[in-house]
């Protein structure tokens, strides 16, 4: 299938605008996409907009600080649960001063998308970890590591602030892709962090592009180091998410 690329509009909107060199790599990732998911069904989300507006766009949205100051120090970021590589690889392409680790317990998608970061060049900077991200908190090269820790469509809020919230620096920063998000949401995630030792710190809404539908990034932060006895056991987390009223 031959390749396209977004109209200037679509850059305009997200508010970053891709080198050269990038919008080839993300082009490129598209096309190691179709030929990896044929294989493995990594996402449906390959075609138009479904992977410039659904994968790209809504990877790369809530990550605009970091996008447009782009010269800044070294990153160490985590994707938790990157199933078919989003938004980790996207993130690896548009921060280049960016090392991710992209954690899925799914061998056969670790693999796919290991190939694909070498096939993109990527494989200096991008790490890939086959297990339990409960299990990945608990490591001492993962545990209070991360500048930054994503997961997009992984688990409810209070699962995931679970899971993100061990990985970070002391003054690193959780990022939660939600879709829509009531305050009845946030008070239940507010609940989990207290027992983590976070807080949210801000709470961003916006609507897709091409009637993609709304989506939300919460950023949390650490208030404390946090506790050892988080993340819980494998299944833990999500079998009794904190914050349960």
């Amino acid at each position: 299938m031959p390749a396209t690329t977004p109209a200037a509009s679509f850059w305009q909107d997200l508010g970053w605008q891709p080198s050269p060199d990038q919008l080839q790599l993300l082009v490129q990732l598209q096309q190691e996409l179709r030929q990896w998911n044929s294989r493995v069904n990594l996402t449906r989300l390959v075609e138009g907009d479904d992977y410039w507006v659904a994968q790209v766009f809504d990877s790369l949205w809530p990550l605009l600080p970091w996008l447009q100051n782009a010269a800044d120090a070294p990153l160490q970021c985590i994707d938790v649960g990157t199933g078919g590589g989003f938004p980790g690889l996207a993130v690896a392409i548009a921060l280049p001063q960016a090392r991710l680790t992209l954690v899925d317990s799914v061998g056969r998608k670790t693999q796919a998308v290991q190939a694909m970061a070498e096939a993109l060049g990527l494989a200096e900077r991008v790490e890939l970890r086959c297990e339990r991200v409960e299990l990945t908190g608990r490591q001492r090269q993962c545990r209070g590591r991360f500048d930054l820790a994503m997961a997009r469509a992984v688990a409810s809020a209070p699962v995931v602030a679970e899971y993100l919230v061990p990985l970070l620096k002391a003054d690193g920063q959780a990022l939660l892709y939600r879709g829509q998000w009531s305050p009845a949401d946030q008070a239940e995630l507010d609940r989990a962090l207290r027992n983590l030792k976070a807080s949210s710190s801000s709470c961003e809404q916006r609507e897709l592009p091409a009637g993609r539908g709304q989506r939300t990034a919460i950023v949390v932060r650490p208030t404390a180091a946090c506790p050892p006895q988080y993340p819980r056991a494998v299944g833990m987390p999500s079998k009794f998410p904190l914050g349960q009223s």
